[in-house]
């Protein structure tokens, strides 16, 4: 697959295998690195051009950023330079809540999973910032599928999952319209080609959730991505196996709409499922009570309206359930 170029607005996208060795001269030095340290020895030439680095620890993105944002606390960060986030989706997002806190300082993305967080422009503030807050997205991304798409098989089949249902939810909220829709599409059977061949195709798993990320960013977030949200936030599950796990079920609940065909992704999500090891939430070990907590978590994100009719919290519950 042919590298390319993509200067959409003020964003510049850089994509295709091997271009994370150029990182330096597209990111610039001196800059300060939030990463993790299996991201840290995946990138060498992002991590050595850096003049401050530090490590992302485990943790919710909001309670994580709060402690980046005072450890930063008396770190310049030059205007010129990004801050640059090495990693998977919690990373990214937690570099932009710390520059949205920041003032609103450049972001630069290298992902090292498909989470296409490096697209959008959604992020949780860190503790304690307004959340009127501006938010930021990267103005820069640096997306080589040889890290994006670098998970072992299972990881990455989770990530893939969160990935079409990225694209899915694309053609499905109030705010879907004909590009976003027709980026989404092409997105999905991207991500349908990745897993087709005998082999993993990682370049088009990693273009697929690229292409994903950014019809999303474009539509907003509806029913699915609120369940999943939540329920990742109660139970601690990868953000990549619960996506799995709900999507067969959300599908549902979207067909029953009239916004989307399940018969057309069932299948695919099915499969992504079980490559994910997701076939069950009580199998990965979620209790009842944590569903019911989801609920009325769920109930009150504004962002089920984006999904109309919304649903009720029994609609939720029965997804839930369905999936449990």
């Amino acid at each position: 697959m042919q590298a390319f170029t993509w200067r959409d607005g003020d964003r510049t996208v850089r994509f295709g295998r091997g271009v994370v060795a150029d990182a330096q001269g597209l990111l610039g030095a001196g800059f300060t690195l939030l990463t993790t340290p299996r991201a840290e020895s995946a990138a060498r030439a992002v991590a050595s051009a850096a003049a401050v680095t530090r490590h992302v620890p485990a943790g919710r993105v909001d309670e994580v950023a709060a402690l980046l944002l005072a450890d930063l606390e008396d770190v310049a960060i030059a205007d010129d330079r990004p801050l640059v986030a090495l990693g998977g989706g919690r990373v990214v997002d937690v570099a932009k809540a710390v520059a949205a806190a920041r003032g609103g300082l450049r972001v630069a993305a290298v992902p090292t999973t498909l989470s296409a967080a490096e697209m959008t422009l959604s992020h949780r503030h860190a503790t304690g910032v307004d959340p009127t807050t501006p938010r930021v997205r990267p103005s820069l991304v640096v997306n080589d599928p040889a890290l994006s798409a670098s998970q072992p098989a299972r990881d990455l089949a989770g990530s893939a999952a969160n990935a079409l249902a990225h694209a899915i939810e694309a053609t499905a909220t109030v705010g879907a319209s004909p590009v976003p829709t027709l980026v989404a599409q092409e997105a999905a059977r991207r991500l349908a080609e990745g897993f087709g061949a005998t082999e993993l195709d990682r370049d088009a798993l990693a273009l697929g959730a690229l292409l994903s990320g950014y019809a999303l960013d474009a539509a907003g977030i509806g029913l699915h991505h609120v369940l999943a949200q939540t329920l990742v936030r109660a139970s601690g599950l990868p953000h990549g196996t619960v996506n799995a796990a709900l999507l067969p079920h959300t599908l549902v609940a979207l067909d029953r709409r009239g916004l989307v065909d399940a018969a057309t992704y069932r299948e695919f999500a099915e499969e992504l499922r079980a490559r994910a090891e997701a076939r069950s939430l009580r199998a990965l070990g979620v209790h009842p009570d944590v569903l019911e907590t989801s609920v009325a978590v769920a109930l009150r994100r504004s962002e089920l309206e984006r999904t109309p009719p919304a649903p009720t919290a029994d609609e939720i519950r029965a997804i839930y359930r369905a999936a449990w």
